[in-house]
Order: C-alpha cells, then sequence, then structure tokens
C-alpha cells in the first residue's frame, strides 16, 4: 500500500499536521517504521480524500494570474466608460459649437449693426468735419483706407469753472 508523510496527509485531507500528531499520540491513527501513514490506516480515519481537493490546489496556482486577468478586465471596463463619456461630452460640445455658428451666421433681421447705424447717420445729417490733428493710429478693426476723420464735437458756449475759494474767504464772504 502506498505510504505518506505527516505533510503529504495533512495537505491531502487540508488538515493542520498537529491534528495528525495529536491523533498518532492518542493512538487513534498510527505510524510504521519509516514515520510514515499508510493510506488505508488514513483512510479508515478521515475518510476518503476529497478529489476536488486536487482542483482546488491547480485554482491555487493560478489564482494570481486570474486575479491579474480580472484585474485588467475590471480596467477594461472603466476604460470603455471613461471612453463613452467622453465621446458624449464630444458630441455634446460639437452640438453646441454647431448651435453657436448658426447663431453668429443669421443675425436677426431687425437687428442693425454699428456700420448700418454710421451709414444711417451720414445720410440724415451730414457732419461737418471740423479742423484739428490728423490722427493716423491704425486700431486693427478697419484698414487705414476704411477709417475716416472722425472729430469730437465741443459745444460753443462753456461756462467758466467758478473759483476755488479758501476757508477764510467762504467765512467773511459767503455770499460772494
Amino acid at each position: 500500500m502506498k505510504t505518506l508523510t505527516v505533510l503529504e496527509l495533512s495537505k491531502l485531507y487540508n488538515i493542520n499536521r498537529q491534528t495528525i500528531y495529536n491523533n498518532i499520540k492518542k493512538g487513534i491513527l498510527s505510524k510504521n517504521s519509516e514515520n510514515k501513514i499508510d493510506l488505508a490506516e488514513a483512510i479508515r480515519v478521515f475518510g476518503e480524500p476529497n478529489k476536488k481537493q486536487d482542483v482546488k490546489e491547480s485554482v491555487k496556482v493560478d489564482s494570481p494570474n486570474l486575479a491579474e486577468v480580472l484585474l485588467l478586465r475590471q480596467q477594461i471596463d472603466m476604460l470603455r466608460n471613461q471612453l463613452d463619456d467622453a465621446k458624449d461630452r464630444e458630441s455634446f460640445y460639437q452640438n453646441q459649437i454647431e448651435t453657436m455658428q448658426r447663431l453668429l451666421e443669421a443675425p436677426k433681421a431687425n437687428m442693425t449693426t454699428f456700420t448700418d447705424q454710421e451709414q444711417s447717420q451720414s445720410n440724415a445729417a451730414p457732419a461737418q468735419p471740423e479742423p484739428g490733428p490728423t490722427d493716423t493710429k491704425h486700431d486693427g478693426l478697419a484698414t487705414p483706407e476704411q477709417t475716416e476723420k472722425k472729430w469730437i464735437q465741443v459745444p460753443e458756449h462753456v461756462e467758466p469753472e467758478p473759483e476755488k475759494r479758501s476757508f477764510w474767504s467762504r467765512f467773511f464772504r459767503p455770499y460772494d
């Protein structure tokens, strides 16, 4: 018959080695002269060894690989979710851009632009340009050929500011 060491027997039945030694000490289990236990004796005491045990051991050997595979699958799922969210965000922003472009391309009919207002004012009452310094500064909004000489109209009659008075003049002459 086949004989097993205490370590092999503990792995086969998935029990603690101390339990096997305690059974030997109590006389429930016997050893031969080589300090090995007969398989028939182990079956009498512990019953038939589970065949699933061998399968579990192979799974345990593969369990680090299995854990890595599960981790990688979780990461793939997470990345897929992030990709879907990014695609949704991109389509939303693309729609926003298209909406803004449509609004910019089609101004409302009742709105007048700044250049339309200038043209209507120049047709209604032609302004008389007053002599003044020429300013050839280019502001970047229009070409130098398009810029017109614009003058600020100053009212003809401007009242001079009253003379500032000191404290004592206000005190001795309050109504001047």
